[in-house]
């Protein structure tokens, strides 16, 4: 079964290993298009121009709707770009890309030391990336009594819901964010709790980026 919330990176992160006196910095970051991962590709490269590699590999997409891309950039075929493109595939993520960069120590790693210092490098990166899911949502608008207020906030809270901004005046105009999946439930509690008077309108639908643990 498909998982209905893939995962993603969060935020760009960076991570260094040595081996050998070679230093490997593996940095990666979200990306929602092949575009975008070219763009984040050309920025390492410039902000490492010094560097003897800039191994980089993404993945676009999730599921069976992925782009994936490595090269290895001047390391010998297949030593470089596919190891961290395994181990990025392995991870579970999705649109996520990375760069290894590699500053050359003086010891040749050979072949075999290649492709570990490369994933190494990646899984090195992934253990202290934070995760992210994306998450449909509603935005939706309520208008309740004064007397409601504290019931439809537990209401809400005991759903997922998030409360954007509560709106006084003759009545209360609540924002409400919740996801898709725990809508019904909350719009049931509202006709429950109010006899059938209250009901949320749905404003926006938007995919958002929520970290892993958050609601």
């Amino acid at each position: 079964m498909t998982n209905p919330h893939p995962l993603l990176p969060a935020a760009e992160t960076r991570a260094e290993i040595e081996v050998l006196n070679s230093r490997f910095i593996a940095t990666l970051a979200p990306v929602f298009s092949v575009e975008e991962a070219k763009a984040f590709i050309q920025r390492l490269k410039a902000e490492f121009a010094d560097a003897t590699h800039n191994v980089p590999a993404f993945v676009v997409g999730h599921g069976a709707a992925v782009t994936a891309h490595c090269h290895d950039d001047g390391e010998p075929s297949g030593t470089a770009g596919r190891p961290a493109l395994a181990v990025l595939q392995g991870s579970g993520l999705g649109d996520a890309a990375v760069v290894v960069t590699r500053y050359y120590g003086g010891t040749k790693l050979g072949t075999g030391g290649l492709v570990r210092a490369y994933g190494d490098a990646v899984r090195e990166v992934l253990s202290i990336t934070p995760r992210a899911r994306r998450v449909a949502c509603y935005t939706a608008l309520l208008v309740i009594p004064y007397t409601h207020l504290e019931r439809v906030r537990l209401l809400a809270a005991e759903y997922h819901g998030r409360i954007l901004e509560e709106e006084f005046a003759a009545d209360i105009t609540l924002t409400l964010r919740f996801q898709v999946e725990d809508w019904d439930g909350f719009q049931e509690g509202l006709r429950e709790l109010s006899h059938g008077s209250l009901a949320a309108e749905v404003v926006e639908t938007a995919d958002l980026i929520m970290p892993v643990g958050d609601s």
